[in-house]
């Protein structure tokens, strides 16, 4: 017998299970019994047996019919570019400028959209951009997200460091800052080892804190008179009482919640002084500059507290010193409007892995420019503007007069009240938080 030929054997398929179009088929397994008799019958009475590849072990033959095939899903191009992000993603460090006015702080608030940080507008760039994954945004933690310092509400910087790890896609900075409000801006991106932590490596930082000269007139003054003129004695006066500040103390109350016997109270300042004033907008500004391991929070609007109620006449100079002993002192707390973080330093970092070839040092001086246009533009202007408008400065002098300085003097003053040796320095685990 020949072999059946594929109009015998299509007719016989028909036969069989009806006339059906031949398009798109499957394989499928049937039983043999009825359905292959039919097939030989129909074939004219040739006995052709179905070979053994037809079977299967049940003993059923494999035939084709029409079925519904499913499309193959394509690849989106977003779906494509998320699978060619699946590389080591690259430690790095962000050098962050911002004006802190109208948010709450540079640290963010998971979960509550209330009240509005500077990491929910920077995380929220860095998915938009694309150089981390949109879960990362929502935990931090998976990118190894840490701040040198957790500015408080309505304080602005200008070299605030953020490490982190990203993908390091092409034009990486112009991308993140197309997705940023123009007063928060990344002025440089360095490499850096891959267990870096911003907050853990951070020597020391600087702050500065710019405040209308008429703060340090005489309570006998108008509070608020724009004729004001700082001399140069009283710039000196000025200087003589931040200097006091230098050193190792304690600092228990210039902040909250600490008490006189922690440890973490004792703070190291490296120096503290006040610059030369300058005008702007008809209105005399002097920069009061700060420089210290780590601080807590408020204790830099405390410090400059304390030194304008005692040149304004309002607590006596002894004040100062007994404020680091172990009675409670009633120290004001300056605006947060001008206090800025300028700038943290990495100076054991850079001498360990500065020079070793693969890692650059962590200073920044290309960009200083970049630095300087910003504070001019952004943040120097803010703190005017609000300070016309709003009058900050004029409003926290007017309530000097209800602290009781004198009493808090004498009670400092007493023999239990003095300071016990230290034990041990200044405590740099702790975060900076003003």
């Amino acid at each position: 017998m020949g072999v059946l030929g594929l109009p015998v054997v299509a007719a016989a398929l028909r036969s069989v299970w009806g006339a059906r179009s031949l398009g798109p088929r499957r394989l499928c397994l049937a039983p043999m019994a009825q359905n292959e008799k039919a097939l030989v019958a129909v074939a004219g009475g040739v006995k052709e047996e179905p070979d053994k590849k037809s079977r299967n072990r049940q003993g059923r033959i494999r035939v084709w019919e029409e079925t519904d095939q499913k499309v193959k899903k394509l690849k989106t191009s977003e779906e494509a570019e998320g699978q060619s992000k699946k590389l080591p993603k690259r430690k790095v460090v962000l050098l962050l400028a911002y004006s802190g006015k109208g948010y709450h702080g540079m640290q963010r608030n998971v979960g509550s959209s209330q009240f509005r940080t500077i990491e929910d507008d920077l995380v929220a760039a860095l998915v938009r951009s694309g150089c981390i994954p949109e879960s990362h945004g929502e935990d931090m933690k998976k990118m190894s997200f840490q701040r040198c310092a957790r500015t408080d509400k309505g304080v602005s910087a200008a070299g605030q460091v953020v490490s982190l790890k990203v993908w390091l896609i092409d034009d990486i900075l112009e991308k993140i800052n197309s997705h940023l409000p123009s007063h928060i801006r990344i002025l440089g991106l360095k490499r850096v080892t891959g267990g870096f932590n911003s907050k853990n490596r951070c020597d020391a930082r600087t702050y500065c804190y710019m405040l209308p000269t008429f703060a340090f007139a005489h309570k006998d003054r108008d509070a608020q008179d724009e004729s004001f003129r700082l001399s140069a004695e009283t710039l000196q006066q000025v200087n003589r009482l931040l200097a006091c500040f230098q050193g190792t103390h304690n600092f228990h109350n210039f902040t909250s919640q600490k008490g006189p016997q922690e440890p973490s109270a004792r703070r190291y300042v490296l120096e503290m002084r006040c610059g030369e004033p300058f005008l702007r907008d008809g209105l005399e500004f002097a920069v009061i500059t700060v420089k210290g391991q780590s601080f807590m929070m408020h204790q830099i609007r405390k410090m400059v507290g304390l030194v304008v109620a005692i040149v304004r006449g309002h607590a006596p100079e002894s004040l100062l010193a007994c404020s680091w002993g172990l009675t409670k002192v009633d120290v004001p707390k300056a605006p947060g409007l001008g206090l800025v973080l300028e700038r943290v330093h990495f100076d054991k970092y850079n001498q360990r892995f500065g020079g070793d070839g693969l890692h650059e040092p962590l200073d920044w001086a290309a960009e200083e420019g970049a630095i300087a246009a910003f504070k001019e533009r952004h943040i120097f202007p803010s703190i005017v503007e609000a300070e016309r408008h709003e009058h900050s400065m004029a409003r926290w002098l007017s309530t000097l007069p209800v602290h009781d300085f004198h009493a808090s003097a004498v009670a400092a003053a007493s023999p239990a009240s003095k300071v016990p040796s230290p034990m041990g320095g200044s405590d740099e685990g702790e975060g900076d938080t003003d």
